[in-house]
């Protein structure tokens, strides 16, 4: 698989987990959403990480005198297609578990599910970004202390 296939399907199953945590969200407690929520937010972004580690060993040598050391290093790095390719499939699984694990957190402290409306397109487009704005939220929902 070249590296521009890996980064369309990779591309293809990000957006399937992404619609799948949102319709997780939408929907009523139950065996529905618990199959949504593992779906998109367990399976996809394990075999996201899996086709990284792929990428990682097909294009292991491919960049010479590249490392994370400086910028030039990782321009170096990313100046391979299977490593840049590698680098964007490395960041749709994690902004995929972030979004999985801001749904858990909402519904672990019973938060209102809107909050997520912003927070999950950000993340998937931006997301540091998005996960910024969840914490910033989640601050200002948080229910304060009853003092006795």
């Amino acid at each position: 698989m070249s590296p521009e296939q890996a980064f369309t399907l990779a591309s293809i199953a990000a957006m399937l987990g992404w619609l799948l945590l949102v319709a997780a969200v939408l929907a009523p407690p139950g065996k529905a959403r618990n199959s949504l929520l593992w779906a998109g937010g367990r399976l996809v972004p394990l075999l996201l990480s899996a086709g990284y580690l792929a990428l990682l060993v097909l294009h292991w040598r491919s960049a010479p005198g590249g490392n994370f050391g400086s910028l030039d290093g990782v321009a170096t790095l990313f100046a391979s297609p299977g490593k840049l390719a590698g680098g964007w499939v490395h960041f749709l699984a994690f902004d995929l578990f972030i979004g999985r694990w801001m749904i858990d957190d909402v519904l672990a402290r019973s938060a209102p599910r809107w909050c997520l409306l912003p927070c999950l397109p950000l993340t998937f487009l931006y997301g540091p970004v998005g996960l910024l704005l969840y914490f910033g939220l989640r601050h200002s929902l948080a229910r304060p202390a009853i003092e006795n």
